[in-house]
């Protein structure tokens, strides 16, 4: 029977979602890979474990996490009954919904008949009365916006969800979206854009429009799907993401063309004391907007490394000054 560890939350940083009262960990584990009925279930439960020992308490799902779609909600609520049922209280469990799910005009998009509809499903996957954050997982350019708002607004009155959020929405459409809410007196907290030195959309607009809406930010994609690790610092491994011809994130024409940046960025992590991994990670969380980093793993090596980049996440002007030099390259 798993029991926590009693030092957890001496390990880890916890910072205020938005203006909400909701503090989340600095880091958070997202079940995007790893965790579907394809994968090895003993190493995804040992994964949630060890996060939680190390004061991780956000686990991001979304309804179509797997595969097959659905049954790492499925998966994660078998580590909640055998290990973290009585820690259910401790944790922030999110799941969102927007991408494909099942065949018809019902499973895909923004509709308030598909928001509502996915929660059902995911709450008896999940085996749960309600999740902690909802996710609109991204805008649908064929529904209103009022009606997306409506529907997730109706799910926390009917007590599924205690706080909603998006996901990949723009400055435009994060601004709109969060004066619907406001009428509404919705608890909209957070916004989880993908997010990393070589992808700094967000920065253009979008992190002026949640610090001006109080609204807080979980950066996905920390470390650029691996290009921001030691992972490719001598060459793409014949095991390497980069090395499929099947990824969809990841080409070895993007470890080509980064490969000089990487070796400067991996020069100044050394100096810092810390792998580039580490960096990485500090660096999202080095201005304070970044509410949590949403970190991925297949080892729990990979958990406790992360965790790691926390012991040092100030920059001095200077980094800051070589490091924007070589992303400018």
């Amino acid at each position: 029977m798993y029991t926590a560890n009693e030092n957890r939350y001496e390990k880890m940083m916890y910072n205020r979602v938005g203006n909400s009262g909701l503090k989340i960990s600095a880091l958070s584990l997202g079940l995007w890979h790893n965790f579907g009925n394809v994968d090895v279930y003993e190493n995804g439960r040992a994964l949630v474990t060890r996060a939680f020992d190390l004061g991780i308490t956000h686990f991001d799902l979304a309804n179509n996490y797997g595969p097959p779609a659905g049954s790492a909600e499925e998966n994660f609520a078998r580590i909640l009954e055998t290990d973290l049922k009585p820690y259910r209280d401790e944790l922030v469990i999110s799941t969102k919904a927007g991408y494909y799910m099942w065949p018809g005009p019902y499973g895909d998009g923004g509709s308030k008949k598909y928001l509502v509809s996915s929660l059902d499903q995911s709450l008896k996957r999940l085996k749960l009365d309600y999740v902690d954050i909802y996710y609109h997982h991204r805008p649908d350019e064929h529904t209103p916006l009022e009606e997306t708002a409506e529907a997730l607004d109706l799910l926390v009155r009917q007590g599924k969800a205690l706080y909603v959020g998006v996901s990949n929405y723009s400055p435009e459409q994060t601004r709109k979206i969060a004066e619907i809410f406001e009428a509404k007196k919705t608890p909209f907290i957070i916004h989880q854009p993908s997010y990393n030195m070589f992808n700094r959309w967000i920065e253009d607009g979008l992190k002026d429009v949640l610090m001006e809406k109080q609204i807080g930010a979980i950066a996905f994609s920390p470390l650029a799907q691996g290009l921001l690790t030691d992972r490719y610092l001598n060459g793409i491994p014949v095991d390497s993401r980069a090395n499929r011809e099947t990824g969809l994130w990841l080409h070895k024409e993007n470890v080509e063309e980064t490969i000089e940046k990487v070796k400067a960025l991996n020069v100044i992590a050394k100096n810092r004391g810390q792998s580039l991994a580490e960096m990485a990670v500090a660096w999202i969380l080095r201005d304070g907007i970044v509410t949590s980093v949403l970190i991925g793993a297949s080892k729990v090596s990979q958990v406790e490394a992360n965790v790691k980049a926390l012991e040092n996440i100030t920059f001095s002007a200077d980094e800051l000054v070589a490091i924007d030099k070589v992303l400018k390259g």
